[in-house]
């Protein structure tokens, strides 16, 4: 059984054990996604803009931007027992493949001490020469999260994750359909959302985090 880790999938060795059918950006999918939140929540988006507002963020370090932007903000989405976790590995063993890798960042179940029903899945953009693109490595984390709730509830035919990847201060998020879990070639249909910079839109960031939390499921 051929194992793929998420840091180096491709689109080709993706295409050799999945069906991937993307749907390109779904303005009005993420435009229904909204949720309210409170005052103190407001206040601590505003200090976390604070802290992006006059800095030079590209000559930041992956780390210093993770910890001062990006997680703050997952960490605002908690509710119940719903937490964000950062460095989270993830192994999933579909029938006729491997997945395997860690994950930046986890929006998910923690109720047994563990992250077991992952809600969304965020990559960080690494900015080594050597690094590739983000994108292929969030579907292969998508991929694995769906099948490790599909384990939980069987009995379902498909599985709705969403998937995020961070360039700097900018947030683009996906939404996937995964379904055929035992075939084949398991499908995987993907809408993405337009892009988000933090600096000036963190209020909606915020709010799509919320709606995913919630389980809202589809908006249509």
């Amino acid at each position: 059984m051929p194992k793929f880790i998420f840091s180096e999938l491709s689109k080709d060795n993706l295409k050799s054990i999945v069906k991937i059918d993307e749907k390109g950006v779904v303005p009005d999918r993420w435009a229904k996604m909204s949720s309210s939140y409170t005052p103190q929540e407001k206040d601590k988006i505003n200090l976390i803009q604070s802290y992006l507002k006059y800095h030079r963020l590209n000559l930041m370090n992956e780390a210093t931007l993770w910890a001062r932007a990006i997680y703050p903000l997952l960490m605002l989405a908690e509710q119940d027992n719903i937490e964000a976790w950062a460095e989270v590995p993830l192994n999933s063993k579909y029938p006729h493949f491997e997945l395997d890798g860690i994950v930046d960042g986890i929006l998910g179940d923690s109720r047994s001490g563990m992250i077991e029903a992952p809600y969304l899945v965020v990559i960080e953009a690494k900015r080594s020469l050597e690094a590739k693109l983000p994108l292929f490595q969030v579907y292969g984390a998508m991929l694995a999260a769906a099948w490790l709730n599909w384990q939980q509830t069987p009995s379902t035919t498909e599985q709705e994750i969403f998937g995020c990847y961070t360039i700097s201060d900018n947030w683009t998020f996906i939404r996937g359909i995964v379904s055929d879990f035992e075939a084949d070639y398991p499908m995987m249909q993907l809408e993405f959302s337009p892009e988000y910079f933090q600096r000036l839109e963190a209020e909606t960031i915020l709010q799509i985090l919320k709606f995913i939390v919630k389980g809202e499921n589809n908006p249509d």
